[in-house]
Formats: C-alpha cells, sequence, structure tokens
C-alpha cells in the first residue's frame, strides 16, 4: 500500500506562517505549471467547497465565536479562525478551544458549533464571483467531464450549501468530512470517487485552496490544481501542487 502523506503542520498549532508567502508568490505567472501536463484530458474534477467554490469565512468565523461566547472563551479574530479551517469541524472547534484535554466539553462544544452553523451556514456564505461561469466551461467543452466536491465540512451542510447557491447541478457527488471513515488528506474518498465514476487515477484532478488538498491529490496519485483566491493559499507554497491559478476565471480556462 502507497505510503499515506500527512500535513507535516502541527495538528493544533494550526497557524500556518504568512511570512513566507509573499516571496513566493505566483500572481503574475498565472496560471504556473509545476508539472508538464494537460488539464484538458482530464475526465473527472474534485473541488475542495470552502475557500475553493464558496466564501464561507464569515459564517465560519461568527460560528466559532458563537461557540466561544456560549462557553465563556475569548472570541478569535477571524483570520486566526480562517486558518483553522480545511481539517473538519471537529479539529476547527478543538483549535479553537486550545485543544481542550475535557473530551466530555469538547463534544459538548462542538455539537453547540455544529447547530448553530446549520442554522447559519447560508447567512453570509456567497459563491466566488466566476465559479458558475468556470464550472459551465469545464462541464461543456464536450469532453464528458465529470466534477465532483469532497470537502472536511460534514456532509449534509455541504450539500445544502452546494444546493442552496445553485451549484448542485454541476456535481455527481457531493461529500463531506463524515462521509468515509477517513477525511482528507486520506485518499479515501478520491479513490471512492474515481472507482464511482470509473476514471483513472491519471484522468484526474482535485482543485483546493490549501495544501490539504494537494496531499489529498498526491496519496491518491491524481493531478493537483491551487487557488489562490482561497482561505489559504499560503499553505500551496508548503507543498506545491502541479499548477496554480489565481481567480475562477483562470480555472475555466486552465480546461480549453
Amino acid at each position: 500500500m502507497p505510503e499515506i502523506i500527512v500535513n507535516q503542520l502541527s495538528a493544533i498549532g494550526h497557524l500556518r506562517v504568512r511570512a513566507s508567502w509573499p516571496s513566493l508568490r505566483y500572481s503574475h505567472l498565472m496560471p504556473r505549471f509545476n508539472r508538464p501536463f494537460d488539464p484538458s484530458a482530464m475526465k473527472l474534477i474534485i473541488f475542495d467547497l470552502d475557500g475553493t467554490l464558496v466564501d464561507s469565512r464569515l459564517d465560519l468565523i461568527a460560528s466559532v465565536n458563537a461557540m466561544l461566547r456560549e462557553f465563556r472563551r475569548a472570541e478569535l479574530p477571524g483570520d486566526v479562525v480562517a486558518s483553522y479551517v480545511g481539517d473538519g469541524a471537529p479539529m476547527l472547534v478543538r483549535r479553537a478551544l486550545g485543544d481542550p484535554e475535557d473530551e466530555g466539553f469538547f463534544k459538548h462544544a462542538l455539537e453547540f458549533f455544529l447547530t448553530y452553523y446549520r442554522a447559519h451556514k447560508l447567512d453570509h456564505t456567497t459563491v466566488y464571483e466566476g465559479i458558475p461561469e468556470a464550472l459551465k466551461q469545464i462541464e461543456s467543452d464536450g469532453s464528458e467531464r465529470k466534477m465532483a466536491v469532497l470537502s472536511n465540512k460534514p456532509v449534509n451542510p455541504s450539500r445544502a450549501i452546494v444546493d442552496a447557491l445553485g451549484l448542485g447541478k454541476f456535481f455527481v457527488r457531493v461529500y463531506g468530512g463524515n462521509s468515509f471513515e477517513t477525511k482528507k488528506p486520506d485518499p479515501l474518498g478520491v479513490r471512492t470517487l474515481l472507482r464511482e465514476t470509473g476514471t483513472a487515477p491519471e484522468r484526474a484532478m482535485i482543485i483546493g485552496d490549501s495544501s490539504i488538498d494537494v496531499l489529498t491529490g498526491r496519496n491518491a496519485g491524481i493531478a493537483t490544481c491551487g487557488v489562490t483566491y482561497g482561505f489559504a493559499p499560503h499553505t500551496l507554497c508548503e507543498v506545491p501542487p502541479d499548477v496554480v491559478v489565481e481567480t475562477p476565471q483562470e480555472l475555466g480556462e486552465l480546461f480549453v
């Protein structure tokens, strides 16, 4: 069995260092390929959700801080909360609470967060400008290409957000962090999608805004694309994807 690459950043100390990002900025070179391959040959495109298709930052921040207020903890700055996003709701709450030792308290806090977020997940969450057009472009080039969502967010809010924002029609599957026994960067979700769609790994790509998505792709043996407009573009320098794009418009053009 191939070795699974894990994120070498501390699980709890998840404040990724931003200082190295400006010196390695990809901007004016978009799209930038770090290895030669043909995106137009891809038959399965797997998307991350938060920070890739939708900007859910404000609702996640509000839900985390509502949880902290409930348990008389100090609220956190938005940038700090955003830096904790990507590994699923349990890790987001654990990081926000400073890795509490009391598991009963942690579970109580997690349930409060999930309940609050279910009710407020669409208060401010929006589709990134240009994403619907990019998805249409990827879908309509005559290649019989399939698209799917693989998020570490729980599956029910993931599907609810995708459907409410009018994106559901583009995807053959929407899976979340509790759809499988393991979350990204474990490759189980990707391998399931490959099997369900009958796609060979060399004809598939995962697109996301963080190193977690890149590691997931590497673990599954598929191509990787990083987007710099999301929550964690600085982490793409730690684990460079095969190609990097700066805008949804460039993302759509990548597959032409």
